[in-house]
């Protein structure tokens, strides 16, 4: 029965990986029509001029200066978009946010799970090293192949 548990919490685990970042890539596809437009809109704001290299003599002052003319973009753009397509952007970035939140615990639990596969079996460490990796890989590919899948039967 241990053996059992063991299984089933690392696979579980590494559903609620797979899970969460699939919900989150048909949640922003949808969005994605209307983000589109505000990514146009976004464009057409011109990019600040870059800075000097020579600023990276006193890296603090150059981030900073750097980290300064990217919020003087980000309200150029936020201030050219209407009401209408800031609710888009808020909310496409929300989800986004979300999404990656609950990806992340939902990452964390499963590394967990899979230290306690690892241990359990009393398998060298290295096995987790590979395990972890491995099962992210395949969540990720899981996930894109369903995107892949639906996209070519919706067209």
């Amino acid at each position: 029965m241990h053996e059992l548990i063991l299984w089933c919490s690392f696979l579980g685990a590494w559903l609620l990986v797979a899970g969460p970042v699939y919900q989150a890539v048909l949640e922003l596809q949808e969005e994605e029509l209307e983000f589109d437009r505000v990514r146009g809109l976004a464009s057409a704001v011109p990019a600040p001029p870059p800075l000097s290299r020579w600023w990276w003599l006193v890296p603090p002052a150059r981030l900073l200066l750097s980290r300064r003319r990217q919020d003087v973009h980000r309200r150029a753009v936020v201030d050219a978009l209407s009401d209408a397509d800031h609710e888009v952007l808020v909310s496409y970035i929300g989800k986004a946010r979300g999404w990656l939140i609950v990806g992340a615990g939902a990452f964390l639990i499963a590394c967990k799970e899979t230290w306690e596969l690892v241990e359990g079996h009393h398998w060298p460490e290295a096995w987790w090293w590979v395990l972890v990796p491995l099962m992210a890989l395949l969540s990720v590919a899981w996930t894109v192949g369903n995107a892949v899948r639906q996209d070519r039967s919706a067209a």
